[in-house]
C-alpha cells in the first residue's frame, strides 16, 4: 500500500466507517446473538457511555480476561473509543500471573466471566493485592462482588452520547490503543505498548495482502487475548467489513457443521487446525465448499499440507506469515500467488511499508542465504515496553530497528525462512543447530503430523538433538526408522539421537510449541 494512500485513523473512526459502509450486513454471530455493523456501532457508543459513567479517563487501562465472545469485542471498542487502553489477559493464566499483569498495567476495570471450562476467574484473584482495580464486570455468569454486564451498560444511559463524541474527536492515531503482555518465557511478562494508527495501518495492509473481504464469514478460532485472534481477527474483520464468528473453544465436532451451516470462508490458525480437518473420518459428510482463505503459521507447514488444503479442503488462498507482539503481530507475509514450496519453506517477505534484514552479532547485515538475527523497522514497531526503558533500549536500536531475537535466512527476493529463536539454538560438536530447520525437514517425512526438536546434553558432543513427534493417523513410525531417514536427509550433526512419540505437543495459545515444557520432560527422563 503506497505511503501516500495511508490515512491515519483511530479505532472509533474505523468502526464508524464500517457501519457507514456495511450498516445492514452482519458483523457478529455468536450463538443466538446476530448483530449488524450498524448495531455494532450503536453498541460501541452505549458501552463507551458506560465507561464514562464508570469514571474511565483517557489513557487509563481496562483488562479483559475472558474467552472469545461478542461482549469481549464491544467492551474493547467501547473503552478504546473514549481513550481507554486495552490489556488482554490469557485465559490460561493462573491467579498470581493475572494479578501481576493487572498490577503492572494499573488496570482500573476488569472484564471477565464467572466460569469457563471449569475455572472461576474472579475467585482466582482472591487474596491478591490489586490497588488500582476499581471494578470487576462479568461479561457472562455470576460471581460475588462483581457487576453484571447489563448493569454496567445500564449505568451508561445517564451519560450524554455527545460526551462520547467529544472524547472520540479528541483521540489521536498516536494515542495508545493497547498493551499486550509477552509470554514471559525469559522472566516476568513485559507490556508491549502500541497505538491506534499503527495497528490499524498494519491490519489494513495485512487484510488487503491476504485478501480478506466484506463477503467473508470469518471463523475466529484464535483467542482474542492473542494478536492473531484480536488484531488479525476481529480488528481486521471490522476494517474489511467481514462477518465475525467467534469460537470460545475449538471443538472439531462443532466446527465442521458450523462451516457448512454458516458458510465459513476464512479460517486462520496453526497447521494442526487444518491437519485435524483433513484427518476427520466424517469430513466428507459436511459441505466445506465455502472455504476460501487460510492464514497459518506458528509451526512448520509441510508442502504436502499446503497442497492438501488446496486440493482436499478447497482453499483458494493459503498463506503463512510471521510476526510478534512487538510488531502489532505482523512483520512478513506470503502472497496469494506464492507456490506451495514458498509458503511451506518461508514466512513471506516484509509487508508493504516495513523493512526487514538479517544481521550478525555485531549488527552487520549478512549476505543472502546466511543465517542472522531478524530485525525490522517500520510503522508496525511498538512504542516500547511499559515502564521498562532498559528492555526497550536492549531490543531497539537508535535508528528504529527492532531486534526480534529470531534467527532467519533471507533469499534474493526478500522472503525469510525462520530457523529459530536465538535462545533455542544449540551447538553439536561445534556446529550451530537450529531446531526449526530440523523440524521443517522432519515434517516432510511421511507419517509425521508435527515435530519439535530440542538440544539435550551429550557427554561427547556437548548437546545433541532430540525430536518429539506426533504421528499422523495410521502412521507406523518408530524411532529407528525416523533416525535412519534423518541420516539420509540431513547433515549428521543435525540428526536427532533420540525420538519420542507423543499424542500432542505442548503449545501456547498461539499454537507455538513450548520448548521449556519439552526441556522439562527431557530433564525428568534423565533423572
Amino acid at each position: 500500500m503506497p505511503a501516500d494512500s495511508i490515512t491515519q485513523r483511530t479505532l472509533p473512526q474505523v468502526v464508524a466507517a464500517a457501519a457507514a459502509a456495511h450498516g445492514d450486513r452482519l458483523a457478529i454471530t455468536d450463538g443466538a446473538v446476530r448483530m449488524t455493523y450498524a448495531e455494532l456501532d450503536r453498541a460501541r457508543i452505549a458501552c463507551a457511555q458506560a465507561f464514562v459513567a464508570a469514571g474511565l479517563q483517557h489513557g487509563e487501562r481496562i483488562a479483559i480476561w475472558a474467552p472469545n465472545c461478542y461482549q469481549w469485542i464491544i467492551a474493547a471498542i467501547g473503552a478504546q473509543s473514549v481513550g481507554g487502553v486495552l490489556v488482554p489477559l490469557n485465559t490460561r493464566l493462573k491467579g498470581a500471573e493475572a494479578a501481576y499483569i493487572l498490577r503492572a498495567s494499573g488496570a482500573r476495570l476488569l472484564f471477565t466471566v464467572g466460569d469457563f471450562l471449569g475455572v472461576n476467574y474472579p475467585a482466582q484473584l482472591r487474596g491478591h493485592a490489586l490497588p488500582a482495580l476499581r471494578q470487576t464486570v462479568l461479561l457472562e455468569g455470576e460471581a460475588a462482588g462483581a457487576v453484571s454486564w447489563a448493569d454496567f451498560l445500564g449505568a451508561g444511559r445517564a451519560v450524554d452520547s455527545a460526551e462520547v463524541a467529544r472524547r472520540e474527536a479528541a483521540l489521536s492515531p498516536e494515542d495508545t490503543l493497547d498493551i499486550l503482555f509477552t509470554s514471559g518465557t525469559t522472566g516476568q511478562p513485559k507490556g508491549v505498548v502500541t497505538c491506534h494508527g499503527q495497528n490499524i495501518r498494519t491490519f489494513e495492509v495485512w487484510s488487503a495482502t491476504v485478501g480478506l473481504c466484506s463477503d467473508d464469514n470469518y471463523l475466529i478460532i484464535n483467542p482474542f487475548f492473542h494478536s492473531f485472534g484480536y488484531k488479525a481477527g476481529w480488528l481486521a474483520a471490522i476494517i474489511r467489513g467481514a462477518h465475525m464468528l467467534p469460537v470460545k473453544s475449538f471443538d472439531l465436532e462443532e466446527v465442521l457443521p458450523r462451516i457448512a451451516r454458516e458458510r465459513i470462508s476464512m479460517i486462520p490458525g496453526p497447521p494442526t487446525i487444518y491437519q485435524s480437518l483433513l484427518a476427520h473420518p466424517r469430513r466428507g459428510d459436511y459441505d466445506l465448499s465455502s472455504l476460501r482463505l487460510a492464514v497459518t503459521g506458528a509451526a512448520p507447514v509441510p508442502v504436502a499440507l499446503v497442497e492438501q488444503m488446496r486440493a482436499e479442503l478447497g482453499f483458494e488462498v493459503v498463506v503463512t506469515a510471521y510476526g510478534l507482539t512487538e510488531t502489532c503481530g505482523v512483520v512478513s507475509i506470503c502472497r496469494a500467488d506464492d507456490s506451495p514450496e514458498r509458503i511451506s519453506h518461508t514466512s513471506g517477505r516484509a509487508m508493504d511499508g516495513v523493512e526487514m534484514k538479517c544481521v550478525d552479532a555485531a549488527g552487520a547485515t549478512v549476505p543472502v542465504g546466511i543465517p542472522g538475527e531478524i530485525c525490522c523497522r517500520g510503522f508496525n514497531v511498538m512504542r516500547g515496553y511499559l515502564d521498562n526503558p532498559e528492555e526497550t533500549a536492549r531490543c531497539m536500536t537508535a535508528d528504529g530497528w527492532l531486534k526480534t531475537g529470531d534467527v532467519g535466512v533471507m533469499d534474493e527476493d526478500g522472503y525469510v525462512r525462520i530457523t529459530d529463536r536465538i535462545k533455542d539454538m544449540f551447538i553439536v560438536g561445534g556446529f550451530n543447530c537450529y531446531p526449526a530447520e530440523i523440524e521443517n525437514t522432519l515434517c516432510s517425512l511421511p507419517g509425521v503430523a508435527r515435530a519439535a526438536v530440542i538440544g539435550v546434553p551429550d557427554t561427547r558432543l556437548g548437546e545433541v538433538a532430540r525430536a518429539y513427534i506426533v504421528r499422523a493417523a495410521g502412521a507406523q513410525l518408530d524411532e529407528a526408522g525416523v533416525i535412519a531417514w534423518c541420516r539420509d536427509n540431513m547433515a549428521n550433526y543435525k540428526v536427532p539421537r533420540a525420538v519420542r512419540f507423543v499424542e500432542e505437543l505442548p503449545v501456547n495459545a498461539g499454537g507455538k510449541v513450548l520448548k521449556t515444557a519439552l526441556r522439562e520432560m527431557a530433564e525428568a527422563e534423565a533423572r
